[in-house]
């Protein structure tokens, strides 16, 4: 099991460096050139080629390729180097993203204040994915062939052919402008306006996977309902709540953990629209922002918290696996 678990620790570790790097080598590729941006249209060449100097940028790319990744991990500070806080210390390791070309503050902070945003964000769309999938899944399975069942299959096939900024504008006209239930957009200043702020972007982000999951969960239930060991549930006397939610549906878990470990990317992808449109102060539009801009180091640092989030998250769907299913321990 260890051994299994170091094997799956290494190969996230190479995921994550190979997306950085391909990342890396395609943002210095393109003709754009950031220290025009940051020097104006109107700028001096001299004023131009003196910024692309200060970061480095006149170098060959292998060189700057290799001072980034040397950079990017260390164990505790360097010894006599000066602490410009453009760093961030987890445990002994020691985090340098660089410091943001236009807006001059370490990457670190930048990301730090905008994933609490999208962490809420993301809870709430995965709580609609998941809740609303599983129970439309479950009762169609229950009411095969019902009028019921056809219209959720019909439901589940437009929300998953309707595009993400479709789906937010109208839930933005139909909930926020005309019934005034939601704020159109924004984040407010409490937590509680953070929740409320948040239902129509998670609605957004999470009707998609709720209507994939609908299918997934209503097929896999439709073959669980005609086990030998559902009859036996129902043969001893147990109401049919409890043969649905405590023999059939923790069976049908399994490919639905393992959907939602795989559909990580798909919400990560979401979050970057949604939060446009909603603007949302998360990771997202924070990546919009610098795609826009041309900042390197902001693009650099969404990329390596992104890959890691949707590897560790397909990492923990492995491991709950023996929790959901005791034959996965072998």
């Amino acid at each position: 099991m260890l051994a299994r678990l170091a094997k799956r620790l290494a190969w996230a570790v190479f995921t994550v460096w190979a997306v950085v790097t391909l990342t890396f080598v395609i943002y210095n590729v393109l003709p754009e050139d950031p220290a025009q941006v940051i020097a104006g249209p109107q700028a001096r060449p001299a004023d131009v080629d003196r910024i692309r100097m200060q970061l480095g940028l006149d170098r060959p790319l292998l060189s700057r390729y290799g001072s980034y990744m040397t950079r990017l991990v260390r164990f505790g500070p360097p010894s006599g180097e000066k602490d410009d806080s453009s760093f961030q210390l987890v445990g002994p390791v020691r985090i340098d993203l660089g410091v943001s070309y236009l807006k001059g503050r370490p990457v670190h902070e930048l990301l730090g204040k905008a994933l609490p945003p999208t962490l809420l964000l993301g809870a709430l769309a995965i709580f609609v994915q998941v809740g609303v999938g599983a129970i439309g899944g479950l009762i169609a399975a229950n009411r095969r062939h019902t009028v019921f069942d056809w219209g959720t299959v019909a439901l589940t096939l437009v929300g998953i052919s309707a595009p993400t900024f479709l789906t937010g504008l109208a839930l933005q006209h139909f909930l926020a402008r005309q019934t005034r239930w939601f704020p159109i957009d924004g984040y407010g200043d409490t937590f509680s306006e953070h929740l409320h702020s948040g239902i129509l972007p998670a609605m957004t982000i999470g009707l998609f996977g709720a209507a994939y999951y609908t299918r997934l969960v209503r097929d896999e239930m439709i073959v669980l309902l005609k086990q030998d060991y559902i009859r036996t549930a129902r043969a001893k006397g147990q109401n049919e709540l409890q043969v649905l939610f405590r023999h059939a549906l923790r069976n049908a878990l399994m490919p639905l953990v393992t959907v939602i470990g795989l559909n990580m990317g798909i919400l990560v992808g979401g979050a970057i629209v949604t939060e446009q449109i909603f603007r949302w102060p998360g990771i997202g539009r924070l990546s919009v922002h610098a795609i826009q801009e041309h900042d390197g180091p902001v693009i650099m640092g969404v990329v390596i918290l992104f890959s890691t989030v949707v590897v560790l998250s397909n990492l923990l769907v492995d491991l709950s696996y023996a929790a959901l299913d005791p034959r996965a321990r072998q």
